[in-house]
């Protein structure tokens, strides 16, 4: 798999089908879904394996309640000791996203020659279809001080962006 997809799970058993349903309609295919079920006292953990039955791209691992940052971080492991991917996304379980979105952020990397490729939201109240409307995509090559300072850009989170996968990193 090229890219592996990374979901904290925890409390969010009123969202997860969608964020699931969304990342494996994705139009780029060469995905791998990690899913951390992160101690989740609903049934989260078991929807998950429910999802994990039903397609082999689909791992879940089951944790001790850590926290988001740890979560992350035992998704994070786990593709670098078990995955051959180059491309590491986090979603949030209680998101959902375009079904382009892992083909713009990869074709984003791959044609400028990057390590992070980032995209943009749209805060929705979950009425809206936005998943599968098309929108424009505009592209700005920027180094990171350009990208942080200059354009006045807050992006402290892990989530929306494609982050290469580095070996040998502890």
């Amino acid at each position: 798999m090229l890219i592996s997809v990374i979901v904290p799970v925890y409390k969010v058993e009123e969202y997860i089908y969608r964020c699931v349903d969304s990342i494996l309609a994705q139009s780029f295919k060469d995905f791998e879904l990690i899913l951390v079920d992160d101690g989740s006292p609903d049934n989260c953990g078991k929807i998950c394996d429910e999802y994990a039955q039903k397609d082999k791209r689909i791992t879940v691992i089951h944790k001790e309640n850590g926290g988001l940052s740890d979560a992350r971080n035992t998704g994070i492991d786990w593709a670098l000791k078990n995955s051959n991917s180059n491309w590491i996304t986090f979603i949030d379980s209680d998101d959902w996203v375009h079904t382009d979105y892992l083909k713009n952020l990869y074709n984003a990397v791959k044609e400028n020659n990057v390590d992070i490729s980032v995209c943009g939201y749209v805060n929705t109240t979950g009425e809206d279809d936005l998943h599968t409307k098309n929108s424009e995509i505009n592209t700005l090559l920027c180094t990171p001080e350009d990208f942080f300072i200059n354009n006045n850009i807050n992006a402290v989170v892990a989530w929306g962006k494609l982050y290469k996968k580095v070996y040998g990193m502890t």
